[in-house]
């Protein structure tokens, strides 16, 4: 996990220079490729009976250095594909709804294939997906939105990059805040959940349950977000974040396994919304020339402080207790999510 996540928030920023530069689809094309290959060679690694950690952990690195290539490019790349600005909510929801499907399907299916005819053939599967996803780029003809390099470094863009975001108050505020709730909230709750199902919601059952809610609940807010484009688009986001700390409450007060899964299907119905909003808005109010870079800063400060949350969520509980964690984290939720609705930023923005 670290080997994956490591190199995306290396080189997330440079990826989203060079999607500004080239524009997106070739970026993409590229990543699709790449990750493609890995995953193939993982597979025959695999097969060969001889895999030894080393050898994954740079293949899963090698795959991450794609990932983070890719992400700022897929941002800067959907609204030039919405000819009317505004489907561009809608044209969101519908990715947000591929993506809470698959998340909700994917490892039940890879356990069955698994189970079936091991987990080499996952991985093949997975590699031509990939493979799918670039011919489908390839087909498309998206206006050009790169600025085929200008003579600049890309230190110069970069620069360039931040000066943009951090002129948004409304951009890096909420930036923040999703950080800080990866650090605070999400990964102790991704560390120390399965932990509290093991001893008392029936174990792996049981926390298989508590995260199909929380996909169902994501594909629950895309549906609704369906031809719905609220009027302060950042508050909305603002207020559906309130239902993250609903998990992680429900855990720290040692509630069954029923009012759980329940907290988390609302938890995946808040990420639904604020999803759809909070990209619509970067991609309304982010001039084009720059959107890949803001995309990558944006992406970049709200990942940067997921890996220290889950090294430092089960030392931290070993002290004060997990339910003390989880209380806190929910407890930071809800207060975070009522500062950032009240700056006027986030308050006031309509479209």
């Amino acid at each position: 996990m670290a080997a994956r996540i490591l190199p995306i928030v290396l080189v997330m920023l440079a990826g989203g220079v060079v999607a500004d530069r080239l524009g997106s689809r070739g970026v993409m094309l590229a990543a699709d490729v790449l990750r493609g290959a890995v995953q193939a060679v993982f597979a025959l690694v695999l097969v060969s009976g001889r895999a030894p950690l080393w050898a994954m952990v740079v293949l899963v690195a090698v795959w991450g250095l794609g990932e983070g290539v890719f992400l700022p490019a897929f941002g800067a790349l959907v609204p030039g594909l919405v000819r009317d600005a505004g489907r561009l909510p809608d044209a969101n929801t519908l990715l947000g709804l591929a993506r809470s499907a698959t998340t909700v399907a994917g490892p039940a299916a890879a356990g069955l294939v698994t189970a079936g005819c091991g987990p080499a053939a996952v991985l093949l599967i997975d590699a031509a997906t990939y493979g799918i996803g670039a011919v489908a780029l390839a087909r498309l003809a998206p206006p050009a939105r790169g600025r085929k390099g200008d003579g600049g470094s890309m230190l110069t863009e970069l620069r360039e990059g931040w000066s943009e975001f951090r002129s948004r108050p409304w951009l890096w505020i909420t930036t923040a805040h999703m950080g800080l709730s990866n650090l605070l909230v999400w990964a102790p709750f991704l560390v120390l959940g399965p932990l509290t199902a093991q001893h008392g919601l029936g174990g792996a059952r049981g926390w298989g349950l508590v995260m199909g809610g929380y996909g169902a609940g994501a594909v629950l807010g895309g549906l609704l977000m369906l031809g719905r484009r609220p009027g302060r688009p950042l508050l909305v986001a603002t207020v559906a974040t309130f239902g993250w700390a609903l998990p992680s409450a429900a855990l720290a007060v040692g509630a069954p396994l029923a009012p759980v899964v329940v907290a988390a299907l609302l938890a995946g119905v808040g990420a639904a919304v604020c999803g759809t909003l909070y990209s619509t808005t970067l991609q309304s109010w982010v001039p084009a020339e720059v959107l890949a870079r803001v995309s990558a800063f944006g992406g970049l400060g709200a990942f940067v402080l997921g890996p220290v949350g889950l090294a430092a969520a089960g030392p931290l509980a070993d002290r004060v207790g997990v339910g003390a964690v989880l209380a806190f984290g929910a407890l930071w939720q809800l207060g975070a999510g009522a500062v950032v609705g009240a700056v006027p930023a986030v308050r006031r923005r309509r479209w």
